[in-house]
C-alpha cells in the first residue's frame, strides 16, 4: 500500500519529469515554495534525472515536422482570419515546449515504454496550403506518408514501415489522377525522408479524386514512363476518401503481381 510520502515522492519526481497535468504542476509549485521538505525532494530528484539526460544526443526535426505543426495548429487560417500576433511569439507556448522536451528525454532516459505516435486526425484542405496520404502496404501498414506543402510546391515523403527490396531496386512515387495513367513524382528513399518538387501541371492534378501509388522500380526510375514493377503501397490524398475507389484500383490493377526482378 503505498504511503502518503510515497505519494508525494511520486509527485515530486513527475514534477521534475514534467508530466504532470497544469493543476497539479501548480501545486507542486506552491508546497516548493512554502513547504522546505518539497523544496529538498523536488531538488533531490533533479540531481538523481539531469545526469541520465546527459547520454541523449541532439537530433535536429526533420523538415516535414514544421509542416505538421503548422497544419496541426491551423497558423495559415489563422493568420488569413484576424491579424494577431504570431503564436510562435508567445512566450508560454515556448515554456510548454521546453517543459514536454524535457519530460521526453528523461522519459527516454529511463526508458519508459511509450505508445506509437498517434497523427492528427482532422483532414487538411487546400484551404491551409496543404493536403497529406497515407500510403499503405497491403498488409495495412503504412509504408509511407506524404505531405503536399502547395505553396512551396513540394511534397515531403516520410518512411513508416521500412520496406525490404532486393538489391539494384528502389521505390518510385506515382500520382494517379482520376481516368488517367500514373504520373511519376520521383523515386523515393525507403528509410529516410525525400523531399520532392512539384511543377505547375503536377498542382493541378492534385485534389480529391487523385491517389498516390508506389511501385518497385530499378534504381533510375521505371525504363518506361508507367510502372513496371509489383505496386507495393497505395493511399488517398487527405480529403478525397473516393480517390481509393475503382478509378484508382483499375489504374494499379494487375501489376501488383509483376516480378521485382
Amino acid at each position: 500500500m503505498t504511503t502518503p510520502d510515497e505519494r508525494n515522492e511520486l509527485r515530486y519526481a513527475e514534477y521534475v519529469l514534467g508530466v504532470l497535468d497544469a493543476d497539479a504542476r501548480a501545486e507542486v509549485a506552491r508546497e516548493i515554495q512554502t513547504l522546505p521538505e518539497a523544496a529538498t525532494a523536488v531538488a533531490l530528484w533533479e540531481q538523481r534525472l539531469a545526469p541520465l539526460t546527459g547520454s541523449i544526443r541532439e537530433v535536429p526535426p526533420p523538415p516535414y515536422l514544421w509542416a505538421r505543426i503548422r497544419e496541426a495548429l491551423q497558423l495559415d487560417i489563422q493568420a488569413r482570419s484576424r491579424p494577431t500576433p504570431s503564436i510562435w511569439d508567445s512566450l508560454r507556448l515556448w515554456r510548454w515546449v521546453g517543459v514536454g522536451a524535457i519530460a521526453v528525454a528523461a522519459a527516454l532516459a529511463l526508458v519508459v515504454s511509450v505508445p506509437g505516435l498517434i497523427h492528427p486526425a482532422a483532414p487538411v484542405g487546400e484551404a491551409a496550403g496543404y493536403m497529406a496520404s497515407t500510403i499503405q502496404q497491403d498488409n495495412g501498414a503504412t509504408g509511407w506518408t506524404a505531405t503536399m506543402d502547395l505553396k512551396n510546391a513540394r511534397m515531403i515523403v516520410v518512411p513508416g514501415t521500412p520496406v525490404a527490396l532486393e538489391a539494384g531496386r528502389a521505390p518510385e512515387l506515382w500520382l494517379i489522377p482520376q481516368g488517367g495513367k500514373p504520373i511519376s513524382v520521383g523515386m523515393i528513399e525507403r528509410d529516410k525522408p525525400t523531399t520532392l518538387a512539384l511543377d505547375r501541371a503536377m498542382l493541378a492534378r492534385l485534389g480529391p479524386t487523385a491517389a498516390l501509388a508506389v511501385s518497385v522500380e530499378p534504381l533510375g526510375g521505371s525504363p518506361t514512363g508507367q510502372p513496371t514493377g509489383a505496386v507495393i503501397a497505395r493511399g488517398a490524398i487527405t480529403g478525397a476518401p473516393e480517390s481509393t475507389g475503382p478509378h484508382t484500383a483499375s489504374v494499379i490493377a494487375g501489376r501488383t503481381d509483376r516480378p521485382t526482378a
